[in-house]
């Protein structure tokens, strides 16, 4: 039996789960789904973490965002014709997800007016933070993505301690340097740089931000709210 979950946003999880076919356990390191297989079912996830990135041309990765508990993907392919997945989902963290085939949960947004208005507002707010992080990538160069980025995890991971910021989110120096859109190696180069003169601190592969105001300053951040400012 599904338990009661809480809302994304404004769309309530627990009405999309009576659309649910099935239920599973992913395995860290598998797919949901790679980009240009046929797309048949959206996902939502019930616990555990999954990456959504892209192949760029060249074959470098860019990591877009993570989704964990309540949250949704696959769902660009809604409402297309022989839909295609445009992105890659890879298991961060084993949990377990359910999944709705794609022409009920079309069907029944067409029906339900309530549900489709729900939908609507969280595709909004979805695409506005998809939005926020390309001007970041785009517009503030490599130094001021990764600034970007860290402040994304730290409103979506941060634990806040006396004196710092625990990014609670372990990732290797690749996988980091994937949502900032470079190198392993710009990324090694910049944090280096940020420990030396005690903005952050990394223990057993996890990020302390000492100083976020400094990163904010660095890049101009405009306090965007934080439902909107993180990496989810």
């Amino acid at each position: 039996m599904m338990t009661k979950m809480k809302p994304t946003h404004s769309l309530e999880i627990k009405e999309l789960l009576k659309f649910a076919d099935r239920k599973f356990r992913s395995e860290r390191g598998a797919f949901l789904f790679q980009e240009g297989m046929a797309a048949e079912e959206l996902y939502i996830i019930l616990s555990g973490k999954i990456q959504i990135s892209k192949i760029t041309s060249d074959g470098r990765e860019l990591s877009l965002r993570i989704c964990g508990e309540n949250d949704i993907c696959g769902e660009l392919t809604l409402f297309t014709d022989n839909s295609k997945y445009l992105l890659s989902a890879k298991v961060l963290e084993e949990g377990e997800i359910v999944a709705i085939k794609k022409d009920v949960l079309e069907n029944e947004i067409f029906h339900d007016s309530k549900l489709a208005f729900e939908f609507m507002k969280w595709m909004s707010d979805h695409f506005r933070k998809t939005q926020t992080k390309f001007r970041d990538l785009v517009l503030i160069g490599k130094r001021g993505a990764l600034f970007s980025t860290l402040i994304r995890m730290s409103n979506s991971y941060g634990i806040h301690k006396e004196n710092e910021i625990l990014i609670d989110l372990p990732l290797t120096n690749q996988e980091l340097a994937n949502f900032c859109g470079t190198s392993r190696e710009s990324t090694n180069r910049i944090l280096s740089e940020l420990k030396k003169d005690n903005i952050i601190s990394v223990k057993k592969g996890k990020i302390s931000i000492l100083d976020l105001q400094y990163l904010k300053d660095e890049i101009g951040c405009e306090n965007c709210p934080a439902v909107y400012c993180n990496i989810e």
